[in-house]
């Protein structure tokens, strides 16, 4: 084992971590319908075939930062890693719904491992001058990932499959934890200041899990006790935390810093409008429109091409004009695009796709690059880890509601029927209703947005 660091290759290795991340989360949109038929998936269980993945990501990347801090980061992303290549070949292998959800459940729990604590890793390993650039490269993989996912994704479903997909991730995963292995040192372990909050850690997953169980199987009898039960337990770890010395999430800081507060809020709502357009437009573009995964997923790239273009842009706009004010305009053309995506039918040309794909990109590239701004400069350099790994639990959030909405629609207009010729038409409404709650979603964010100003 090597007693340095090597900061530049640790740079590389989280970078393809964070490409690989959202490319997981992503890529499986373009595979759905193929991986529909094979394992007979209605479209309840297919949108949870994204979702799981979304669910342990948010449910867990709070605690698991938390882990780190107390029992070592290097440990913790080490872990990950492995747990993340274990659960990605199982998936590959699976042969049923039941044990593709399943790991995916364990894929995200990896991903989540992963995330919580290498920013935190990063920050140690380069020195203050340095930090910027690691930064920006850092955003610039996670949005490489989802601007990719569409495209390689449906290129491994046309040409191996979807299991393909999964191999790939398992594949690289094997490369990632050996690399990590060499590359990070051994933490120094300092002994922790305080215990670390494990009534507070498990409330919250739980909580989070059976809220988002429930939304998703709407308006089931069960469902809406379990909704009710996780909607009360989250009211309860809030006020839990405020009690803790030590929580797992200082919400402290919502309630003291207003800024933080609606930026954050912000935050889940952008992302809770945006997210599911690739769920819903992967489905309509292969069983609506047609078009073979590889057509859909270079259709698709529209959107994160635009927002990764546009946020680049928007980051250096931040540091002259009003980042608060230019992540409302975001948010403001991005219920443009969520109107435009609410009148698709059978007959919408590909040109009127492309457009609402690409102002939809630019609304969110505009929002989130100086929204990401406000947070950070809104919080004591103290609480830098604290502020990033808020903000990241509430896109993480942002995108299992989203989903949960997307699959509630679909659920009531189809039910457990499998997406076809006879429920072509019901889906269309479905999609047309979400689109248009979306829009209203964020037309609210404009608003929490604009209050911060």
């Amino acid at each position: 084992m090597q007693t340095s660091t090597n900061k530049y290759l640790l740079l590389a290795i989280t970078m393809v971590a964070n490409f690989f991340n959202p490319f997981t989360g992503s890529a499986v949109n373009i595979a759905l319908p193929q991986l529909a038929a094979e394992l007979n998936l209605h479209v309840g269980a297919m949108s949870w075939v994204t979702m799981a993945y979304l669910l342990a990501s948010a449910a867990f990347l709070v605690p698991m930062g938390k882990i780190g801090d107390h029992w070592g980061r290097r440990s913790i992303f080490l872990w990950g890693s492995v747990v993340f290549m274990l659960a990605s070949f199982a998936c590959a292998l699976t042969v049923n719904a039941a044990g593709l959800i399943s790991f995916r459940l364990l894929q995200g729990l990896g991903g989540a491992m992963m995330v919580s604590v290498s920013m935190a890793i990063l920050m140690a390993a380069f020195e203050p001058g340095e930090r910027g650039l690691m930064i920006g490269l850092n955003v610039a993989s996670v949005y490489l990932g989802l601007s990719a996912a569409p495209v390689l994704g449906g290129l491994l479903t046309d040409y191996w499959g979807w299991r393909s997909l999964f191999y790939i991730n398992g594949t690289v995963s094997i490369f990632v934890t050996i690399a990590l292995f060499f590359t990070i040192r051994p933490e120094k372990r300092q002994p922790a200041t305080t215990p670390f909050d494990w009534k507070g850690a498990s409330w919250y997953v739980i909580s989070l899990l059976l809220l988002m169980y429930g939304l998703s199987r709407l308006p089931q009898p069960l469902a809406v006790v379990a909704a009710l039960i996780g909607l009360f337990g989250l009211i309860g770890f809030i006020r839990l935390e405020l009690k803790t010395t030590a929580p797992v999430l200082n919400v402290r800081m919502f309630r003291h810093n207003k800024v933080f507060g609606l930026s954050n809020l912000s935050a889940f709502i952008n992302y809770a409008a945006t997210f599911a357009v690739g769920f819903l437009l992967s489905l309509y573009l292969q069983y609506v429109k047609l078009l073979t995964p590889r057509e859909a997923g270079l259709l698709m790239m529209a959107q994160p091409v635009m927002m990764a273009l546009v946020s680049v842009i928007a980051g250096r706009l931040s540091t002259k004009f009003s980042p608060a004010g230019l992540s409302s305009v975001g948010m403001m053309i991005s219920v443009v695009g969520l109107l435009l995506m609410a009148f698709l039918n059978e007959t919408s040309p590909q040109a009127y796709i492309l457009t609402a794909l690409a102002v939809l990109g630019v609304g969110f590239g505009l929002f989130s690059s100086p929204n990401t701004n406000v947070v950070m400069s809104s919080v004591d350099h103290s609480n830098y880890g604290v502020a990033s790994a808020t903000l990241a639990t509430m896109r993480n959030l942002g995108m299992v509601f989203s989903m949960a909405v997307a699959t509630l629609a679909v659920h009531v207009f189809i039910g457990d029927k499998v997406i076809g010729a006879e429920t072509l038409t019901s889906y269309l409404h479905a999609s047309r209703l979400v689109f248009f709650l979306f829009a209203g979603f964020c037309a609210a964010g404009v608003f929490t947005s604009m209050k911060r100003m």
